[in-house]
């Protein structure tokens, strides 16, 4: 469902709830080539800040893009730019739920703040600019 420009409020939320599987990480890497060991290698992940393996940090902005594309504001939205701080690492197995909450609108514009989390630890958050759909003409 679409919230059109007329219909947004500041202080509207949504969540969108992921868990992620090692297929993801196998179809993220294909479709953008990043096969960083660190996604895919147990053994070299290991020996890293991470201590095993984890999804590709831009997987994770792929669940914030489908809540905005989908439910808030939904179809037709256009993202514009956002900024991004990792909190957190994200597994496989991990579910990750999204929350994105409507902080301005400024024109057709809204700005939108993004909250990852798995569990209770915070493992990413995120400010959005975004282009809100108006409602089509009869």
């Amino acid at each position: 469902m679409t919230v059109y420009l007329e219909d947004i409020k500041v202080g509207q939320s949504d969540s969108y709830t992921r868990t992620v599987t090692e297929r993801d990480i196998q179809l993220f890497g294909e479709a953008t080539g990043d096969m960083n060991p660190v996604h895919f290698d147990e053994e070299y992940a290991r020996k890293t800040i991470f201590r095993g393996r984890v999804a590709h940090g831009a997987l994770t902005i792929g669940f914030l893009s489908a809540l905005l594309g989908t439910q808030l504001p939904g179809a037709g939205t256009i993202f514009q730019s956002a900024t991004i701080a990792f909190k957190g690492p994200v597994r496989i197995g991990d579910t990750v739920t999204v929350t994105a909450t409507v902080r301005a609108v400024e024109g057709r514009v809204a700005l939108i703040n993004c909250i990852c989390t798995v569990g209770a630890a915070v493992v990413m958050e995120s400010d959005v600019k975004v282009l809100v759909p108006k409602k089509p003409k009869a």
